[in-house]
């Protein structure tokens, strides 16, 4: 500004060679972690340089003060501040999630909680809380994954030293939660596709689910706003939300249309105009705050008629989730190249989707281990003459 340079320390350390050739598309998991955080760093000062101009009021003094106003002395601030970014950039999922973390944190320590205060000790104690209060691994990990995030950005700040920064190596690493078991086998989806009580409702979240599972596992946010408008030459395609914000590349998810998947358009669908939205859930464009209430309304209420279906078939607890993890692994039982499955589910690399399907084959090791020492039954001394002369006839 005004020939002068400001500079913020990001607080990572990458060498020349990673920095030039490595980090803009690495998939080490250090190198993207940095990337990152650096992206995250960089719209939070963008965001705020941008404000200040629109207002005429720039400098390097107003910018500054202006960071470390909103960035807040406490982790609770600088959770409601980026709270309210996300509520303005229409973010709805991401916003309950932070909120959802910063109700927890404050259930465990209380509403004025220091940065200063949130140390190794202090990351660890919150781990056991979680644990405690009936939380999965997982669950702590997409926590401390939030909390470090408000961290770094309070790094860029000054709010917060290197020094005082208690993730990493040598520090608080954040746990990973080992997936459970969650894809049917074929004979358990041909079940559900044949099951009916003669419920109008059970049926139109059976077929959803069915429509899920079939259509590359789609989430029911992208799925309840397909149009068709989407469907092109036979295939349905869309950008996955989830990802549309992180991905440099805006690649659309492609989808066959089966005579299966068409049945379900033909049985629930609307009009096929290419203004109206596939489905009868949504009449118009929505906010992103009543898209994702309308949304989590639907995924309950099938959620509540596919767990009835599961405990009739005797299969165990479907979600919304089974869908797209029974997609991904009946294509991989069946020998489907990785890259396919993991270019259809629209993950950004293969780690993902290795890591995603890594989870799902316990029973079939378990039902391959078991095959090592299936040796075949003896025979009886009646049994062997007999396949001798059968040899001998044959010949």
């Amino acid at each position: 500004y005004q020939r002068k340079f400001w500079e913020f320390s990001t607080g990572k350390m990458v060498t020349e060679y990673e920095w030039i050739n490595e980090l803009e598309e690495s998939k080490k998991p250090r190198l993207r972690e940095i990337r990152k955080d650096l992206l995250s760093s960089f719209d939070l000062i963008k965001r705020n340089v941008q404000e200040l101009a629109e207002a005429g009021n720039f400098n390097f003094d107003a910018l500054n003060n202006r960071l470390k106003a909103r960035s807040g002395e406490t982790l609770n601030d600088l959770f409601k501040s980026k709270i309210e970014a996300l509520e303005d950039e229409n973010r709805e999922g991401s916003r309950l999630y932070y909120d959802n973390v910063l109700k927890n944190i404050e259930k465990f320590k209380g509403a004025n909680i220091p940065i200063k205060l949130v140390t190794v000790p202090w990351l660890k104690e919150y781990e056991k809380h979680l644990l405690a209060d009936g939380k999965g691994y997982t669950t702590v990990g997409m926590h401390m994954r939030a909390i470090r995030a408000i961290l770094n950005a309070a790094k860029v700040t000054g709010t917060l030293k290197e020094f005082n920064y208690p993730f990493g190596a040598g520090r608080y690493e954040i746990p990973t939660g080992k997936g459970r078991k969650m894809a049917l086998t074929l004979n358990q989806i041909k079940q559900i596709m044949n099951y009916s009580d003669g419920n109008p409702k059970t049926e139109f979240y059976r077929d959803l689910w069915i429509f899920s599972y079939l259509c590359n596992g789609i989430n029911f946010t992208d799925l309840i706003q397909l149009k068709f408008s989407n469907i092109r030459d036979g295939e349905i395609d869309w950008l996955r939300q989830k990802t549309i914000r992180t991905t440099k590349e805006k690649a659309p998810i492609q989808s066959f249309i089966t005579p299966e998947i068409q049945a379900i358009i033909d049985r629930w669908g609307n009009e096929p105009k290419p203004e109206n939205y596939i489905f009868p859930i949504l009449e118009k464009e929505v906010s992103a705050k009543e898209l994702k209430l309308i949304t989590k309304n639907h995924v309950s209420h099938c959620n509540q008629r596919m767990k009835r279906i599961g405990k009739v078939l005797k299969i165990g607890s479907i979600s919304t989730y089974t869908a797209r993890h029974s997609f991904a692994t009946v294509l991989k039982r069946s020998g489907a190249n990785i890259a396919f499955i993991s270019e259809s589910l629209g993950h950004n690399d293969l780690k993902t989707t290795e890591n995603y399907l890594a989870s799902f084959e316990r029973e079939e090791r378990k039902k391959n281990a078991s095959l090592l020492t299936q040796f075949p039954a003896e025979k009886t001394e009646a049994e062997e003459t007999q396949e001798q002369e059968n040899t001998i006839q044959a010949q």
